[in-house]
């Protein structure tokens, strides 16, 4: 029985669990041969506030793009 768990950080729409689900299933049905009704598949959404790369985190990392992008918006 494959179980299979992703994370992503943020958000994602319940459609687009629902696809990534659909993908993933197909995908381990195609390539490995499984059963479809024994595929499981957590999706985990991580806040960007609690994940961190080259160390910040991903909310402050973010961040200063918005406010510069908000800056050159009221520039124009």
């Amino acid at each position: 029985m494959p179980f299979v768990s992703i994370r992503i950080s943020g958000t994602a729409t319940k459609d687009q669990k629902s696809g990534i689900v659909a993908d993933v299933t197909r995908s381990l049905v195609e390539r490995l041969g499984k059963n479809p009704a024994a595929v499981q598949i957590v999706i985990e959404e991580v806040s960007t506030e609690n994940y961190g790369a080259g160390g910040i985190l991903i909310a402050d990392r973010d961040a200063p793009k918005l406010q510069e992008d908000a800056h050159a918006e009221s520039s124009q």
